[in-house]
C-alpha cells in the first residue's frame, strides 16, 4: 500500500508512559476517548473498531505492538467514504520525557487533500484523549484537594510534613495574596504561622471540584469556630504525574 502524505502530531501528557499506553491496548480505555462501542484487540493482526458520535465506523488491523512505546494500525471508513477500511496507516510512539509522556503520532495518506481534512481531527482526538488519560490518573482529586484544605487546621507539625509528603511535591510552590512560598518545608512552616494569626479557623472546599488536564479548581470556605465564615474564594492546583500537588494558586472572594 503506497501511502506518500502524511500527517505529524506530537503532545506531551503529565503521565506515566504505562498509564498512557493502556489506553491504546485496553478496550474500555480505548471506548473513552473514541466513543461508546469502540474496541481493540492489542496483538498483530488484531481487529481495530472506532465508533464516533453519530454512527461514523473505522475499522483496521493492529499491524505491531510493543508496550508500552509502539502501536502501528490500519484505519479506515466502513462506508469506503472517504477511503475504504484499512486505508491509511497510524504510528503511535511513546517517549518518556521529564515526568511525563511525549507522544508522536504519524497518519499516513494515499490523497493530501483527505490527509488535511484529518488534520483537525487528530487534534481535537488527542485532546479527547489526554483528558481521558488524566481523568484516570486524578481520579482522587478530590480526596487530594480536601487533604490540603486540612493541613490549614494540622497543628501537629509531624502529621503536616507526612501529609504534605504523601499529598504535594517537595518543591510544591503556594502562591495568593499572602503567599509567596516554594517548598514544603517553608509551606508546614507558613501553615504554622497562619494558625497563630487566624485560630480555630477551617478551610472547607465548598461544592465539587472542576478537573481538565491535570489542573484542578476547587471553592473553599475560611470557617472561624463560631461556624462563621471568615473568608472564601478559588483555588488553582497543578497535579504532577505522580498524582501529587505541584502548585496551588489561591484568589480570595469577596
Amino acid at each position: 500500500m503506497t501511502l506518500p502524505h502524511q500527517l505529524d502530531r506530537i503532545i506531551t501528557i503529565r503521565a506515566p508512559r504505562e498509564i498512557v499506553f493502556s489506553f491504546f491496548t485496553d478496550s474500555a480505555r480505548w471506548a473513552s476517548w473514541w466513543g461508546v462501542g469502540s474496541t481493540i484487540e492489542p496483538t498483530p493482526g488484531g481487529a481495530v473498531y472506532i465508533r464516533y458520535p453519530g454512527n461514523v465506523e473505522v475499522r483496521g488491523e493492529v499491524l505491531d505492538v510493543q508496550a508500552p512505546r509502539h502501536l502501528v494500525f490500519t484505519y479506515g471508513y466502513v462506508s469506503g467514504q472517504p477511503f475504504p477500511a484499512g486505508g491509511s496507516r497510524v504510528t503511535i510512539t511513546l517517549e518518556p520525557v521529564g515526568e511525563g509522556t511525549r507522544l508522536h503520532l504519524t497518519h499516513e495518506f494515499a490523497d493530501a487533500a483527505v490527509r488535511d481534512h484529518h488534520v483537525q481531527g487528530w487534534r481535537y482526538q488527542l485532546s479527547l484523549f489526554s483528558n481521558a488519560v488524566l481523568d484516570v490518573l486524578h481520579a482522587d482529586a478530590a480526596a487530594r484537594v480536601d487533604e490540603w484544605f486540612a493541613l490549614w487546621a494540622e497543628t501537629d507539625e509531624a502529621a503536616r510534613a507526612a501529609t504534605l509528603a504523601r499529598i504535594a511535591s517537595p518543591s510544591v510552590a503556594l502562591r495568593d495574596r499572602y503567599s509567596l512560598i516554594d517548598g514544603a518545608d517553608e509551606l508546614s512552616a507558613h501553615i504554622a504561622a497562619a494558625q497563630q494569626f487566624m485560630p480555630g479557623v477551617v478551610l472547607q472546599r465548598r461544592g465539587p471540584i472542576r478537573h481538565c488536564q491535570g489542573t484542578v479548581i476547587a471553592e473553599w470556605a475560611g470557617v472561624g469556630a463560631d461556624g462563621a465564615t471568615m473568608g472564601q474564594g478559588s483555588n488553582v492546583f497543578v497535579l504532577g504525574a505522580d498524582g501529587r500537588i505541584m502548585s496551588a494558586t489561591g484568589f480570595w472572594g469577596p
